[in-house]
């Protein structure tokens, strides 16, 4: 299986960012092979609007088949939703957790699924 991870650096040490649509970089895990790919997210990250649909485009493109991030916004939802992507989110702790941590824990279900979108501005 391939995992997208959201975080703020290239490698598995990186810490894990929150944001979906505007991470800096997607890190594709393949449980298969324990190997790791980087992606950066550059054109999101410049993106005046839309950040989050392109970045959904960009993370099913990779192959990934699960996303384990943050929060994503309602457009971006429906766009991984619309290409079969399961989504999970690293709660409010992610900032703490580096990249190479989040396979146990979705291994080990401490992760919660998302099933509807949880972007930032919502909860506000």
């Amino acid at each position: 299986m391939k995992i997208a991870i959201t975080t703020h650096g290239q490698d598995k040490d990186a810490s894990v960012d929150t944001r979906f649509g505007r991470a800096e970089y997607f890190l594709i895990h393949d449980t298969a092979t324990d190997s790791w790919e980087c992606h950066p997210n550059h054109q999101s990250l410049t993106a005046a609007h839309g950040a989050g649909i392109q970045a959904a485009q960009n993370v099913i493109e990779l192959g990934a088949e699960l996303l384990i991030t943050g929060h994503v916004g309602p457009k971006a939802f429906k766009v991984l939703n619309a290409g079969g992507m399961e989504i999970y989110s690293v709660g409010e702790a992610a900032e703490n957790l580096h990249a190479d941590e989040i396979p146990g824990l979705f291994a080990d279900g401490k992760l919660a699924k998302i099933s509807v979108p949880n972007s930032i501005d919502m909860k506000r």
